[in-house]
């Protein structure tokens, strides 16, 4: 990979400004593609050409594919380039594949300035290589003023599945119980709370983070597991709800189980939210027997905790157990959940 700390390889004192090209051809598009793409993402796949040519040494693969268009683009702990990366690779780990390949497309509103792009291509290269994968094959696109809020970008993700368990809600069985990795609403906080002018003694950071290597080492020590699901649009409480609804099961948490940071707490009284409902980009859940939980727990470091478990009622419910022993259904949202938060 190129050192990163590079400066942009195309003139912004001679294109401040991304220009508009019809039909994707051009002098400056021709210069984006080979001096800033090619040269962020370069890697012994590329080649210019109309697609590329991968090695698969498995015949059992995973695929995805994602679009962002996340309002700040850049943020607390994070940014729409390494947003794109991390949430495509870890839709690929929910599946427990392996990630190899991701593909990008940019859709590039005119008059949007270089260094801004280029920031956004620094930060997913990098991205990309802390996550372990190759960025093989893109494409980009200029839209008119006023069309497209700066940057729009779409990933695509290809890896490959190297055990035998089915990783499903189809998998989901009576006494599994579930597993949370991790402290819930810091994505969707952090930007609201940067869009609202909110400040707090300490920012709220996005956790935006890739997954893969943790679902993969729990693989790799034997961890049977049943389902897994990334905590992103909709929270914690939509993932339960929709693994309920598929597994026909019912759901049982524990509020006082569930970790919230304090500021983040603070920030969902102040704005109406529900942390249960909010979007994070590096936390999950796993749902195993109970027998695999200790171990796991170990695998998944200190902020990981058992939430719940799955119960034999065949309701797809999802239900919780309040700080005070009252218990609650916890309902899919019935309005609109957060606006570009990814």
């Amino acid at each position: 990979m190129k050192n990163f700390n590079i400066s942009c390889p195309i003139s912004i004192n001679q294109y401040p400004h991304v220009l508009l090209a019809h039909g994707g051809g051009g002098k400056l598009m021709q210069q984006l593609i080979e001096k800033m793409f090619l040269t962020a993402f370069s890697n012994p796949n590329q080649v210019q050409h109309d697609a590329a040519t991968l090695s698969i040494p498995t015949d059992k693969i995973a695929f995805t594919t994602d679009s962002y268009v996340v309002q700040p683009l850049f943020f607390p702990g994070g940014d729409i380039g390494s947003l794109a990366i991390n949430g495509t690779v870890n839709d690929l780990a929910m599946a427990g594949a392996k990630p190899l390949y991701l593909s990008v497309g940019f859709i590039l509103e005119e008059g949007l300035p270089m260094d801004t792009l280029w920031r956004v291509v620094q930060s997913m290269q990098k991205a990309a290589e802390i996550a372990g994968v190759k960025i093989v094959t893109g494409d980009t696109k200029v839209v008119d003023k006023g069309k497209g809020d700066g940057i729009f970008i779409n990933t695509a993700g290809v890896g490959i599945i190297e055990h035998n368990q089915v990783i499903s809600p189809v998998s989901v069985q009576p006494n599994d119980v579930v597993l949370l990795s991790g402290d819930l609403g810091r994505h969707g906080i952090a930007i609201m709370a940067l869009r609202e002018g909110l400040e707090f003694e300490s920012t709220i950071e996005s956790d935006c983070a890739p997954l893969a290597d943790l679902i993969l080492n729990l693989l790799d020590n034997d961890i049977e597991i049943h389902c897994l699901r990334d905590l992103t649009r909709g929270g914690l409480a939509s993932a339960l709800n929709e693994i309920a609804t598929a597994a026909k099961v019912n759901i049982h948490i524990k509020e006082n189980t569930i970790p919230v940071n304090e500021n983040v707490q603070g920030a969902c009284e102040i704005l109406g939210f529900d942390p249960l409902y909010v979007a994070n980009e590096g936390r999950f859940i796993v749902i195993l027997p109970e027998s695999f939980a200790t171990k796991a727990l170990e695998i998944m470091g200190e902020n990981a905790c058992q939430i719940g478990q799955v119960m034999a009622t065949n309701s797809g419910l999802v239900t919780m157990e309040s700080a005070i022993g009252a218990t609650r259904i916890i309902d899919l949202l019935s309005g609109q959940q957060l606006p570009r938060i990814c």
